[in-house]
């Protein structure tokens, strides 16, 4: 691996497309090949200047903003196979909002071993697109409506919304055992952390715990099988793995749930060992409804994603 030109100091002026992004999310950016452990400790030495004034990793930057980016070596690492141009099925469009449904097993954004996810193979398939950006997030196991916004006063009104829980979202979960149709309410805080391994793990842990964040799902059965039950889960807060980790701790994991599931289960479902030869190599979660204000008119717009095919064909097979 060849070390790269003798690197100096770069003062960036943050443009539209930047503007609106976390400080450390756009070092990430433009430090490729940078390990994430050096920039954040590069932000907090003070060595990375926001208008020549310190700033913390969360600071939101603004267009005009001056950002100073000290002398940082980047390995020149092979270049990266380019990004494949993918359009996803659209479930709503205009000239502020795009809605797609995203299939299981594809990440949103590159990073954390990805190199590429939906946003930037729709980027790459709609080269005329001047700003496109995630609204919010969904897991890569998980399917269903994905909302990305077309102009930048797009993002931000969306983005208030789903602070503010202004959105509805509601996802079809088949998690294993008969579910306690009296169980409707689970508000236990989360707390993240990371394994040996350095992935991120998320646990219920005792109200007030230190970092610990409260936590709301609401569930409903829909329809009860022998050894499962298929609920439509409504989130009140956005945490990561929110719904997972709340159902895993309920007793009742997520079909498939590669993280927080039944491990023999999932193995024996995808080997087609447990139901007559029918194969389940997914996780049951679907992003099936959202409603939200559109942020130009002000409308309530409600989308539906229907149940993907594998996912129904399992509960065929129940």
């Amino acid at each position: 691996m060849v070390a790269s030109a003798q690197p100096t100091v770069r003062r960036v002026v943050i443009d539209e497309a930047s503007a609106g992004q976390r400080l450390d999310n756009f070092l990430l950016k433009i430090l490729k090949g940078v390990p994430k452990t050096h920039v954040y400790r590069i932000v907090r030495s003070g060595e990375v200047r926001v208008n020549k004034g310190r700033a913390s990793a969360d600071t939101r930057l603004a267009a005009g903003d001056e950002v100073r980016v000290p002398p940082v070596r980047v390995s020149e690492a092979p270049a990266p196979a380019p990004v494949p141009a993918r359009e996803f099925p659209v479930l709503f469009e205009d000239d502020h909002v795009l809605a797609v449904d995203k299939p299981a097993g594809v990440a949103v954004h590159g990073g954390s071993g990805v190199s590429f996810g939906v946003i930037e193979q729709l980027r790459r398939a709609r080269p005329q697109a001047r700003f496109l950006e995630l609204v919010h997030r969904l897991d890569k196991e998980t399917s269903g409506i994905l909302l990305l916004a077309k102009k930048r006063s797009a993002l931000t009104a969306l983005q208030d919304q789903f602070r503010q829980r202004q959105t509805g979202k509601t996802y079809a979960a088949l998690v294993t055992g008969t579910w306690p149709a009296n169980r409707k309410v689970i508000d236990l805080p989360l707390y993240k952390y990371l394994d040996a391994e350095g992935e991120r793990c998320v646990r219920v842990v005792a109200p007030g715990t230190e970092e610990a964040r409260r936590s709301i799902t609401l569930v409903k059965v829909v329809r009860s099988y022998a050894g499962f039950t298929l609920l439509d889960v409504t989130i009140k807060t956005g945490r990561t793995h929110q719904i997972r980790v709340h159902l895993a701790h309920e007793g009742h994991p997520i079909v498939g749930d590669p993280k927080y599931g039944d491990f023999a289960l999932n193995k024996a479902l995808a080997r087609g060992e447990r139901l007559g030869g029918h194969r389940f190599s997914r996780m049951f979660l679907h992003a099936r409804r959202l409603s939200f204000l559109h942020p130009a008119t002000g409308d309530t717009i409600e989308l539906e994603a229907p149940l993907p095919p594998e996912c129904t064909e399992l509960l065929d097979h129940l």
